[in-house]
């Protein structure tokens, strides 16, 4: 693959672990299936080890599999790349995982900023609120995609119950992957969380995640529809501009967009709808993304209302969601 040179290739765990410490690489490329020492094995011996290297996780899917990934994103693997099944071709496959282990490196090159941001316009977010915030609650979106599993799971525990009108949740995942992330913040969460059903309806206690595999749209009085047969949209499904657009158009100013941390720019599409609808946009600072990369398009297109480190979010957004 362009740009990429592979400095090993380890037979299991422990020749991984030895393969790292010789060569100090950029990006791991790990299976969690291996004889010996397995991925979380790997994962946990290499947090304690000093070296700059971002692990990409490679996984088929299973139930089993599915948690076993989401667990290794929440232990700061840096992404995940699913295998191809039998019949696939994999020229996809391939290229997804130099777009990772690109985007992986130049994270780990990436100085991390030492002073976390603060908001830049703290009345957005502020107790008082805008007034039709205040009078009717808002609807929650969050946008997210590299890193956002491990953001999630430090977001969610400290959010209240009820929350606003309910929260919606676009991560990028492979197909089958999302419902083990919903399973893994509901065990977190005082509000209930799970992977999101054609027809459910946004409620003030839940979090519905959108399925990989399926854009998730937002039809008038909150159903969820979902949809396999439209095509991705710039290789993403689900494409949170698209759950970004149908909220802003249905609820308008009572929309809080949330941007966490992803490569790419989905959601500035989505933010922009917001403004014009109203809503308030909240994004993650530079200092605690993995990659600040969406949070980055929608607040260097001056759409945020605040950017704020992760720690501070969940205040920001329990502010916003009260009555």
């Amino acid at each position: 693959m362009a740009g990429l040179t592979v400095v090993g290739e380890a037979a299991d765990g422990d020749d991984a672990l030895a393969l790292c410490q010789r060569h100090r690489p950029e990006v791991l490329m790990l299976d969690l299936e291996m004889p010996g020492r397995d991925g979380m094995g790997v994962l946990g011996v290499l947090r304690g080890m000093d070296l700059p290297t971002a692990v990409v996780v490679v996984s088929a899917f299973s139930p089993a599999h599915g948690v076993r990934a989401v667990d290794a994103l929440a232990q700061n693997a840096f992404d995940l790349v699913a295998k191809p099944e039998i019949g696939m071709s994999p020229i996809a496959f391939l290229n997804e995982v130099g777009a990772k282990a690109h985007a992986a490196a130049s994270a780990s090159r990436r100085p991390r900023p030492v002073a976390e941001a603060t908001a830049a316009a703290p009345a957005a977010a502020g107790a008082n609120g805008d007034r039709a915030l205040r009078g009717r609650l808002p609807l929650v979106v969050v946008a997210c995609s590299t890193g956002g599993p491990k953001a999630l799971g430090e977001l969610l525990p400290k959010l209240p119950r009820p929350l606003g009108a309910g929260m919606l949740i676009v991560q990028h995942m492979p197909p089958g992957f999302t419902a083990a992330l919903a399973t893994r913040l509901d065990r977190v969460s005082v509000l209930r969380v799970r992977e999101a059903s054609d027809g459910d309806l946004v409620a003030s206690d839940d979090v519905l995640i959108a399925p990989g595999g399926s854009h998730m749209h937002v039809l008038p009085g909150g159903r969820i529809a979902l949809s396999e047969d439209e095509a991705p949209i710039g290789g993403l499904r689900p494409r949170a501009d698209l759950t970004i657009v149908d909220a802003a158009r249905h609820f308008g100013r009572r929309l809080l967009l949330v941007v966490l941390t992803g490569m790419g720019r989905d959601g500035l599409d989505g933010a922009r709808a917001v403004k014009r609808a109203g809503g308030r946009i909240l994004v993650e600072a530079e200092s605690t993304c993995s990659v600040y990369g969406m949070s980055r398009a929608v607040s260097e297109a001056n759409l945020a209302d605040a950017e704020l480190a992760l720690s501070a979010l969940p205040e920001a957004i329990a502010a916003a969601c009260a009555a």
